[in-house]
């Protein structure tokens, strides 16, 4: 089965993004690497790009979120678009309530986490970050 993990741009605080969403999911990064950490002298980057994440990882379960901050000689990333969302399913009806009230946190809540006419228990929301989630539980499936 194939396993799907997102990669999220940022423009310059991905760092802050991804330790709020360790304190969410928890865990440790697998991954931190710096624009400084990887030189390239046939792309120099001014100094106040140096700092700027390259990669993150964060373990989530059998998957990863990764991300990274776009370095402004590429333009600005729409951090607000609403093309996509990041969907988590969870084992429980408790572990969706955690994931929800962390993410939603300083958020704008869509769709409340509340039992869907569908049948799961679902929310729909924008981060803080403005990156959008669904988060979802279904006690008929086999998450």
């Amino acid at each position: 089965m194939a396993i799907i993990n997102p990669n999220i741009n940022f423009n310059g605080n991905a760092q802050e993004a991804f330790t709020f969403y360790k304190s969410v999911f928890g865990g440790e990064f697998s991954n931190l690497v710096r624009f400084k950490d990887m030189p390239n002298p046939e792309f120099p980057l001014p100094a106040e790009e140096s700092e700027k994440i390259m990669h993150i990882t964060l373990p989530i379960g059998p998957n990863v979120l990764m991300g990274n901050d776009v370095p402004s000689f590429m333009g600005t990333v729409n951090e607000m678009e609403n093309r996509s969302k990041i969907s988590v399913s969870t084992a429980s009806k408790e572990e969706a309530d955690k994931l929800y009230e962390g993410l939603s946190a300083g958020g704008t809540v869509e769709m409340p986490l509340a039992d869907s006419p569908w049948g799961s228990y679902f929310a729909m929301f924008r981060d803080k970050y403005g990156i959008e989630w669904t988060v979802d539980y279904d006690s008929n499936s086999n998450t």
